[in-house]
């Protein structure tokens, strides 16, 4: 019986294989992505037929990994995740998720969770049977299981551009709200002369980047102490001088 998810076994559904997925073009096992460079392409089928990486050109897109089907922790995540597709629709997020299971466990599985739970999966689900998208994308880690892949978060700009990218143990689920404060940080820093703090929230200031001469970090020590504001020349907020 498999462990992933927590100790619990993907189930006979969850085991299920059909023929090789339709993925294609990603790099080969051992090679993951980097931050700042372009994603992974890939083309596989999902619950909602065939996409590409190609298909979220334009728009955000949340691509993230879930150790199996009919298990509990990842009907956790889903169901959230479900619930708060408005929340990332509305950022001009897709949402896309992955696992080694087949196409028909994952709709089994769709199916299951609305009855059982009263709640409809829209996004689509990918099939990764041949794990290449889980290898190109470095989700599967040897110490964690050679089946399955870990939970991976990757987020993807509009222009195809990796910025993020999270990796949790299988025991441990992920917060919809901590991704959807990621997203928002990501967006309003988009421009790159600024950078959200810890914790930063949506409303709350961002900081500059720190000066790069001596001339800016004067002028800088000068406007803090003019504002007798709490920041130095290299903690700098935004809407300060």
């Amino acid at each position: 019986m498999d462990d992933a998810c927590s100790g619990y076994g993907g189930g006979p559904v969850g085991r299920m294989r059909a023929g090789p997925s339709a993925v294609s073009e990603p790099g080969g096992p051992g090679f993951g992505p980097r931050i700042d460079e372009p994603a992974p392409p890939f083309t596989a089928r999902t619950t909602q037929g065939v996409r590409a990486l190609s298909d979220y050109r334009g728009r955000w897109l949340m691509l993230f990994a879930h150790p199996a089907d009919f298990t509990p922790v990842c009907t956790s995540e889903f169901v959230a995740f479900a619930r708060a597709a408005d929340a990332f629709e509305a950022r001009d997020c897709a949402l896309l998720g992955l696992s080694v299971d087949s196409v028909y466990a994952h709709l089994a599985w769709i199916r299951s969770v609305r009855e059982s739970f009263g709640v409809d999966i829209q996004f689509p689900i990918m099939e990764d049977i041949s794990m290449t998208v889980a290898e190109a994308y470095g989700m599967i880690h040897p110490g964690a299981s050679s089946t399955a892949a870990v939970r991976s978060v990757f987020f993807i700009d509009p222009e195809g551009v990796l910025r993020v990218m999270l990796h949790y143990p299988m025991a441990v689920g992920r917060s919809v709200v901590e991704l959807l404060r990621v997203l928002d940080a990501l967006q309003a820093t988009r421009a790159g002369d600024v950078a959200a703090p810890e914790g930063w929230q949506t409303g709350q200031p961002l900081v500059k980047a720190p000066p790069q001469t001596a001339d800016e970090m004067i002028a800088r020590d000068r406007a803090a102490a003019e504002s007798r504001a709490p920041v130095t020349w290299y903690f700098t907020q935004e809407d300060e001088a």
